[in-house]
């Protein structure tokens, strides 16, 4: 198997697409969460209490980011989740709207409470490391299947609560959708020929025994529909990328100038492969965009202004 060679973009401002395309109307499925971050030196030990350098706290979660920087790139962008309602709930609406991302098909549970990420920036790794607090309800396929889904152009789902996404994936065309694989969970493999784009993780990966994006991408073209489009990042290592005739590129990460923020960075590399996906770009192009924004969002703290000059 061919591995082309991948272009590499100048230090200049990221262009959101060579020759853009009209804006389409995306919808993705996943958990919205309250980040709490602290910036720290370095990685306590176990017992040992360290003071943090700074604090800040915002909106979080996979299927939430990655909309928010696909908005930034011109794309109509909505949310469906399950939403507390407590006084947090209302950080990520507000924030989700400030971007905009339609909230229109939350679903409100009483009772319940929004979900928190402790999270460790080390300012000497550039590394982060995260504790995740949940106590509400996952979103169902009941939910899902009262959304008019000819509204949408591209559905996004989050790989978790398999049992209901197994439902939710078959409501959609295979042609229209994509699924995230982060996190090894127990059958999910079942759900890869329920999608047309899949966007696996070096976590993931490793877990299935490889040591590198080419070997492992080929390896799962026997797992997935056929003409599937993949992806492997895998943070510094970069990022491979297989396309719909079965040619594998690779890209070097883009590491910036200084190490700020790797938090979500995987969520915007993404909305770069969503969005070079739904111009229509070549796989070596899309790979090269996405590596690039998410070298972009390392380099500074959240995700304003990732397409700023």
């Amino acid at each position: 198997m061919r591995k082309p060679d991948c272009p590499r973009l100048g230090s200049g401002s990221l262009e959101k697409s060579i020759n853009p395309l009209p804006a389409m109307r995306i919808l993705a499925v996943g958990i919205a969460t309250i980040d709490v971050i602290n910036t720290v030196a370095a990685y306590p030990a176990e017992d040992q209490e360290v003071r943090a350098l700074k604090q800040r706290v915002c909106r979080g979660g996979n299927a939430t980011n990655t909309l928010v920087v696909l908005s930034q790139l011109g794309h109509s962008c909505s949310w469906c989740g399950v939403i507390a309602d407590d006084a947090d709930s209302r950080l990520i609406l507000n924030d989700l709207v400030r971007n905009d991302v339609s909230t229109h098909f939350t679903v409100q549970q009483p009772g319940g409470r929004t979900p928190v990420s402790y999270v460790s920036l080390s300012v000497a790794h550039g590394s982060r490391t995260i504790v995740h607090y949940r106590r509400l309800s996952e979103y169902s396929d009941r939910d899902f299947a009262a959304i008019p889904l000819d509204q949408f152009d591209w559905v996004h789902f989050e790989g978790r609560n398999l049992s209901e996404l197994e439902k939710m994936l078959r409501r959609c065309s295979v042609s229209r959708c994509s699924l995230e694989v982060e996190k090894p969970r127990e059958g999910i493999e079942r759900l890869f020929p329920e999608a047309g784009v899949l966007m696996f993780s070096g976590q993931y990966a490793r877990y299935r025994g490889f040591t590198d994006g080419a070997a492992f991408l080929a390896e799962m073209q026997a797992e997935t529909a056929p003409g599937a489009i993949m992806t492997c990042a895998w943070g510094e290592q970069g990022a491979w990328g297989r396309d719909a005739a079965g040619e594998i590129c690779y890209m070097p990460a883009m590491r910036p100038t200084s190490v700020v923020d790797s938090l979500g960075a995987g969520d915007v590399f993404n909305a770069g492969i969503l969005h070079g996906l739904l111009q229509g770009e070549p796989i070596s192009q899309i790979l090269a965009f996405a590596t690039r924004l998410a070298g972009r969002k390392c380099g500074q703290s959240g995700f304003e202004g990732l397409m700023d000059e």
